[in-house]
């Protein structure tokens, strides 16, 4: 029985997954590293303890993670100052109809609790969740399943009782590896082999999650859509 879907963030709630590819492309290529847009699709979600040592691997020692993504943090906070948030399709209506359901809502993003509740204060949507939890809560950020854990218990459920919104490759092994019920609704890239052995369902938007949430209620919990 779902209780309480937890949402990512970025990509999820907001599209900014298109924004942070382009500026971390954009800030490693000023520091004189051929960074393409598949290295930023690889770090979507990942923890800068994991982030870091992955880029340092591809790019070399001398890759100075922590410089490079002050340099992506500032690029994406003018470009959003110039240009505002773009809300996702269906966020109010998805979160309108699970309240309506009363099934809680969460969010369990990798960015900083500061930005976090900014952006979605932004996006007029912020007094609509139970918690919002974030990267810096918690010891070990996505991929680990730290974040999920701590959400579920932050809500007052156990894990097998909430839904994971997730749209990055690194979000849904944190969501699944928690054991949530794991749905992946794709952003930038569609889920592969991998990503299918642990989804329960894939949306084509937010506006399926509702009607997701209401078949596995109605079913066994093992099913796959």
């Amino acid at each position: 029985m779902i209780n309480a879907v937890i949402f990512d963030m970025d990509g999820v709630l907001i599209d900014t997954e298109k924004y942070l590819v382009r500026f971390w492309v954009q800030a490693g290529r000023e520091a004189g590293f051929d960074v393409r847009p598949e290295h930023g699709l690889l770090i979507r979600s990942l923890a800068g303890k994991y982030a870091g040592p992955l880029l340092k691997k591809i790019f070399g020692k001398n890759f100075d993670y922590p410089a490079v993504r002050a340099r992506r943090k500032e690029l994406m906070a003018r470009h959003i100052a110039e240009n505002g948030l773009e809300k996702k399709p269906f966020v109010d209506e998805t979160l309108d109809a699970l309240r309506s359901m009363g099934i809680k809502t969460a969010v369990a993003t990798a960015t900083d609790r500061e930005r976090a509740r900014k952006y979605l204060t932004q996006i007029g949507v912020l007094d609509k969740f139970n918690k919002i939890i974030c990267a810096d809560m918690v010891e070990n950020g996505k991929p680990q399943p730290d974040i999920y854990l701590y959400a579920c218990s932050q809500i007052g459920e156990v894990p097998k009782n909430c839904m994971a919104v997730e749209d990055s490759p690194n979000g849904v092994r944190s969501a699944a590896s928690a054991g949530l019920v794991t749905v992946m609704v794709p952003d930038l890239t569609p889920p592969d082999d991998e990503l299918k052995a642990l989804i329960q369902a894939k949306g084509e938007s937010l506006k399926d999650i509702p009607e997701i949430v209401k078949r596995i209620n109605g079913r066994d919990m093992d099913f796959q859509i």
